[in-house]
């Protein structure tokens, strides 16, 4: 398969780290808000649903897992998307499917119906903007990119604390029927973050027409090659192992309070508190990593904070009290918001900005299932021996296990990585010999300065050390 890009800018550009893509971040934001916080504040019209279709809550939890699938299992079609039309058209496109699914669901008269609306169509919308925003993104800053990864990532937290209030609102004043309009209407937002996906302009050389610099080949529409990038390998693998557990303790932590004797409003206040940390522990994390000596280690750090995800839910499983609950969701919330803002971070600085579009669409691809085996294995669990603490054991295990692959993975990798047997004088005088100009041709020792200075950081892509791509 192949097939040109449209917007990915050739080789010469680099990435601006400010200006236009500062209008790219607020659109990043506000689409990884509505990416990761719909499918649980959807939740807010489960009991409606149930009372008007006369069904059980696992019927009506299928939405959310719909919901998840389609943002994470479509992945490789989001990047088959991205590289034949770009991200623009794209994401307009996923917009409007967003917001058509919700309005269709209004007028829905079975849960079938409503699978396939809410679940299949805003699922496959959200998942065309979700992606595309991340790779757009990715051109636009390099040095910065922690710290506006950090703030993009952000937009979940946020969102889940906005969005889940407003739906009880609308359903009280409205209905679910009238809520799901509105909430389909909100979703054509999604529309104009698609709008600020400026793509970026090759510099012009005087008047001309030509850009700077030699062409891009053309990309394939899936590049697999990353499978062949042992890092990616490690990384996919450890990602995989990681979901299995991540979203589980939040699913489970206002039962658990519940089953304390904890009133009802006092154990949904649990999910405030850890989103509330988790909104600014995620631009922390990502001004950490930004810095200059902590950024050639972003792996381990993300390693680091798997562990420390892992470690919570171990000493959660400990609570005997609202109190000890309280301070799960504290630490949970610092860990949680330390995954979401390195975990695309750490994949950007693995595959570079050319596989990223393929990269991230095979990840979520592999993370849909881990997504849809997670929380139901913590269900069953639950149901067979009656108590929470194993559920959060369960999780811990798993991401601390995720830990140690990337941990254990990188390091060998990197312990074992060769030096290659040219030393650098020979490196210079071949590459002289290999860009050596005719003799009738003169070349300003300015601009071969220029170029060369130039060639490290290529279409504004980080140089890999070995810290950085495993």
């Amino acid at each position: 398969m192949g097939g040109a890009v449209v917007d990915e800018g050739p080789t010469g550009i680099k990435a601006p780290d400010g200006g236009w893509g500062w209008a790219v971040l607020f659109g990043c934001f506000i689409i990884t808000g509505f990416s990761y916080a719909f499918p649980k504040a959807v939740s807010v019209f489960f009991k409606e649903l149930m009372h008007e279709f006369g069904i059980g809550y696992s019927d009506t939890a299928w939405i959310s897992s719909i919901l998840l699938a389609m943002l994470y299992g479509t992945g490789p079609l989001c990047s088959v998307c991205v590289n034949r039309f770009g991200c623009r058209p794209v994401m307009l496109v996923g917009g409007l499917f967003a917001s058509l699914g919700m309005v269709a669901a209004s007028f829905c008269r079975s849960i079938i119906q409503i699978y396939l609306t809410t679940g299949v169509i805003t699922g496959l919308g959200l998942a065309l903007n979700f992606q595309p925003s991340l790779i757009m993104f990715n051109r636009y800053f390099n040095k910065r990119r922690p710290i506006a990864n950090g703030l993009a990532a952000a937009g979940s937290p946020v969102f889940l604390c906005a969005l889940s209030p407003l739906g009880q609102l609308l359903q009280d004043h409205y209905g679910w029927r009238g809520g799901f309009l509105i909430l389909g209407g909100l979703l054509l937002n999604c529309c104009v973050c698609a709008a600020l996906m400026r793509p970026l302009v090759a510099p012009q050389v005087g008047g001309g027409t030509e850009p700077r610099g030699p062409q891009r080949p053309p990309q394939r529409l899936l590049d697999l090659s990353v499978f062949r990038d042992r890092g990616f390998l490690i990384y996919a693998v450890a990602a995989s192992i990681m979901v299995l557990g991540l979203f589980v303790p939040p699913v489970f932590v206002v039962s658990y309070a519940k089953d304390m004797g904890v009133p009802d409003t006092k154990a949904a206040f649990l999910l405030t508190i850890l989103g509330f940390i988790d909104i600014f522990a995620r631009p922390t994390a990502g001004f950490i990593t930004g810095l200059k000596k902590v950024r050639p280690y972003s792996v381990y750090l993300f390693s680091f904070a798997m562990f420390f995800n892992g470690f919570t839910d171990l000493t959660g499983s400990t609570a005997t009290d609202y109190g000890g609950l309280v301070v799960f969701c504290i630490f949970f919330g610092i860990s949680y918001g330390m995954v979401g803002a390195l975990q695309f971070e750490v994949l950007m600085a693995i595959v570079g900005t050319q596989k990223f579009s393929s990269a991230i669409g095979l990840v979520l691809l592999l993370e849909a299932v881990a997504v849809l085996i997670g929380p139901p294995s913590g269900g069953k669990l639950l149901d067979a021996t009656k108590v929470y603490k194993y559920v959060f054991i369960l999780a811990g295990a798993e991401v601390l296990t995720s830990s140690l692959v990337l941990l254990l993975g990188n390091f060998f990798c990197i312990g074992k990585r060769k030096r290659p047997e040219v030393t650098e004088p020979e490196e210079v005088a071949s590459e002289e010999k290999l860009h050596k100009p005719p003799v009738d041709v003169g070349v300003d020792s300015r601009e071969v300065e220029h170029f060369l200075k130039a060639e490290p950081e290529k279409n504004g892509e980080v140089v890999h050390t070995p810290e950085t791509s495993v």
